[in-house]
């Protein structure tokens, strides 16, 4: 049974309030708890692609497997080279070859740790069946589940996500994970018409204590799905200011937004460059110069019949 300052740490992570995670002091060394909050307090300072305040907070030469495993995360993301990725992915592959063996000091949750955090970096560098085998398809954590199901909406199989969360169902505790399992699979595949979706992140974001711009982003996205545009730009232009404009997903949802509703004159434009300039690989940007290129290429093709004349 988790302790009420862990509970509390784990929800934040889990609803991306990462933010507010890491700047919550951490509780004493010796106290129960240290170790798992460190590794939530490291994977979110990843997510606000901080690597060095990740590994600053990793104690140096340990030989704790999930401290490894995230310090490795922090170095694949900060990676520029792919030589260096690749380093970091291999040390992943090692510390997922230790866990397994009998002799390995490590308790059931630092092994699931590594699991995670493993899995989420190969599912990063598009290597999904390493990832899936790495997380266990018929694993009994519900962290790894949530990884999974986003694997396997990313790669269009919306049917298989439905099935690893009907699995889960018979064995997990209906908490709050299991409900974001179910609200992103809602949110893919429009069930009742996204209602429930917006159900669960209107009640969360109603949490006083909780401030998340990943969350505010979902809702925002929610409502372009039903035809909810002034809402949804109001949520995401709410989410890219807690963010200080920082994030693509955000900015990219408020880019179709704009498109979709009525908006500044220019407004749209001048999002979608700064999206262009700041994330080049984002996949709307890497989606439009393809479907660019193909419409060029075709253009090219086309010859222009000439004028008719009169006889």
């Amino acid at each position: 049974m988790d302790s009420s300052e862990l509970y509390h740490v784990k929800q934040q992570f889990i609803l991306g309030a990462h933010k507010s995670l890491v700047a919550l002091a951490l509780p004493d060394p010796n106290a129960a708890d240290y170790n798992s909050i460190l590794l939530y307090q490291a994977r979110s300072h990843i997510a606000l692609h901080d690597s060095k305040s990740a590994l600053k907070l990793v104690p140096s030469n340990t030989h704790n497997v999930a401290f490894r495993a995230v310090a490795s995360l922090a170095r694949y993301v900060a990676a520029q080279g792919e030589s260096t990725k690749e380093a970091s992915l291999e040390e992943l592959r090692d510390l997922s070859v230790e866990i397994e063996g009998d002799d390995v000091e490590a308790t059931p949750r630092e092994k699931a740790s590594v699991r995670v955090i493993a899995g989420t970096a190969f599912a990063m560098a598009g290597e999904v069946e390493e990832a899936l085998e790495t997380l266990g398809t018929d694993t009994e954590d519900l962290e790894a589940v949530a990884v999974i199901v986003q694997i396997y909406l990313s790669i269009n199989r919306p049917d298989l996500a439905k099935r690893e969360y009907e699995r889960s169902k018979r064995w997990a505790e209906d908490d709050l994970l299991l409900q974001l399992i179910e609200s992103n699979i809602g949110l893919v595949t429009g069930k009742d018409g996204y209602s429930n979706t917006l159900s669960f992140y209107t009640e969360q974001l109603g949490n006083p204590s909780l401030t998340s711009p990943h969350i505010l982003t979902a809702r925002g996205v929610t409502r372009i799905l039903r035809n909810e545009i002034p809402e949804a730009k109001s949520d995401l232009e709410e989410s890219m200011e807690q963010q200080q404009q920082n994030d693509a997903e955000s900015l990219a949802a408020y880019i179709v937004a704009c498109g979709l509703g009525p908006s500044k004159k220019g407004e749209a434009d001048e999002h979608w460059l700064r999206l262009q300039t700041e994330h080049p690989t984002h996949p709307l940007v890497l989606d439009m110069a393809q479907k660019s290129a193909l419409f060029d290429e075709a253009v090219s093709k086309f010859v222009v019949p000439p004028l008719a004349t009169a006889a």
